[in-house]
C-alpha cells in the first residue's frame, strides 16, 4: 500500500480535511494535495509529525498498509467550517495573559519602590535609593518571569506553525473588537484615576511619592486592561500572523519549506525586497548622521574655538533634523521601492 493511501485513509478516519492536517504540519493545503496525488513526497520531520497526529509508525506511514484502520470518532475532527486544530486561539489567550502582566508587574515594581522611597517613617534617610533601586529591579525580574517565556513560547509556536487557518468568525471578531473597546476605555479610565490621585495628593510635598505611587500603580492596571483586550483583537486577525511569520523566515527555511512554488517565490521576492530597502535605510541613516555631527561641530570647525561649541544652540537643532530628515528619505525610500517591486 502507499503512502498516499494511508494518508488519505487516515485523514478520512479523523474526518480531517487537507486544510486541517495542513494547518497541524505546519504546511500549505497545497503541500498535502502533492503528498496525496504523489506530485512530492514530505520531508522526515513532517513525516514524523503525521505519525504523531494519527498515533502510528513511520514504517507502517511509508510502507505499511493502514487503510484497515477504522474511523476514531473520539479523536475526531469536526467537518465542516475550519476550526483551530493546532491550539492557536489557546495561544494567544496565554500571551494575553503573560505579556501584560510582565509589563503590569515592571510598572508595580515602579510604584512599590517609589513609595517606600517616600516613606519616611519606614526607611531610613540614607536607604532609600538603595531599596528603591532593589525594589525596582525585584520588578523587572518579575516581568521577565513572565514575558521571557512568553516570547519563547511564541516563537516556538510561530515555527511550529508558520502558517493558521483563519477559523474566526465575524460574531468572534466583532466581540473581540467591542471587548477591546471597553478595555481600552477601561485602561485609559485607570490612568486618569492615577493622574487625579497626582494632582490631589502632589500638591503636599510629603505626600509626593504616595501620590506617584497610585499613578504608577494605577497606570500598571490600565496598560495591563489595555494590553490584554489588544492582544485578544489581534489574536482574530490571522491573516496578519500568517505575514508575520512568513517575513520572520530566513531564506533557508523558505527555500525547504513545503509550500508552492508560486507561494515560495513569491515569500523570497519579499524577503529580498526587505533585505535592500534594510540596506539602502541603513547607508541613509549613516549618511544622515555624519552630515548630523559636521553640523552640530560646524561653529568648531569655522572657528577653530573649541569653546565655541554650544549643545543646545541652532547646530544642535540642525544635528537632530538630520535624523528626521533621514528618517523621511527612508519612508519615501521604502514606497518607493514597494511600488516599483509591485510593478515589476
Amino acid at each position: 500500500m502507499s503512502f498516499r493511501d494511508n494518508l488519505q485513509h487516515l485523514r478520512a478516519t479523523r474526518n480531517m480535511t487537507q486544510e486541517q492536517l495542513a494547518m497541524l504540519l505546519g504546511v500549505s493545503r497545497q503541500s498535502v494535495t502533492k503528498w496525496e496525488a504523489e506530485k512530492s513526497y514530505p520531508e522526515m520531520d513532517k513525516l514524523l509529525k503525521i505519525c504523531q497526529v494519527f498515533e502510528c509508525s513511520l514504517d507502517d506511514l511509508v510502507q505499511g498498509d493502514l487503510t484497515g484502520r477504522s474511523p476514531e470518532p473520539a479523536a475526531a475532527v469536526p467537518a465542516g467550517p475550519p476550526t483551530d486544530v493546532c491550539g492557536y486561539d489557546e495561544h494567544q489567550r496565554m500571551l494575553a495573559w503573560k505579556v501584560p502582566t510582565g509589563v503590569a508587574a515592571i510598572l508595580a515594581g515602579i510604584a512599590i519602590g517609589l513609595f517606600f522611597e517616600g516613606a519616611a517613617d519606614l526607611v531610613p534617610v540614607g536607604a532609600r535609593d538603595g531599596l528603591f533601586v532593589l525594589i525596582v529591579l525585584a520588578g523587572v525580574l518579575v516581568g521577565l518571569v513572565f514575558l521571557v517565556p512568553a516570547c519563547m513560547d511564541h516563537a516556538a509556536f510561530q515555527r511550529a506553525h508558520p502558517y493558521v487557518e483563519d477559523f474566526y468568525t465575524e460574531d468572534d471578531r466583532a466581540r473581540a473588537r467591542k471587548s477591546f473597546s471597553a478595555g481600552l476605555v477601561g485602561g485609559i479610565a485607570l490612568i486618569f484615576v492615577g493622574i487625579g490621585f497626582l494632582l490631589v495628593l502632589g500638591e503636599d510635598h510629603a505626600r509626593e511619592n504616595v501620590a506617584l505611587f497610585f499613578l504608577m500603580f494605577f497606570i500598571a492596571l490600565g496598560v495591563w486592561n489595555i494590553i490584554h483586550y489588544g492582544i485578544l483583537l489581534g489574536r482574530t486577525n490571522v491573516a496578519e500572523y500568517n505575514r508575520s511569520v512568513a517575513e520572520e523566515l530566513e531564506v533557508e527555511d523558505i527555500v525547504g519549506a513545503q509550500v508552492d512554488e508560486e507561494v515560495r517565490s513569491a515569500l523570497l521576492e519579499r524577503k529580498r525586497s526587505g533585505e535592500k530597502i534594510g540596506a539602502v535605510c541603513g547607508v541613509i541613516m549613516i549618511v544622515a548622521t555624519i552630515v548630523g555631527f559636521v553640523l552640530l561641530f560646524a561653529p568648531v570647525f569655522s572657528s577653530g574655538d573649541p569653546s565655541s561649541f554650544n549643545p543646545e544652540g541652532t547646530s544642535a537643532m540642525w544635528f537632530w533634523m538630520a535624523w528626521v530628515v533621514g528618517g523621511l528619505l527612508c519612508a519615501i525610500v521604502t514606497i518607493l521601492m514597494n511600488a516599483f517591486g509591485k510593478k515589476e
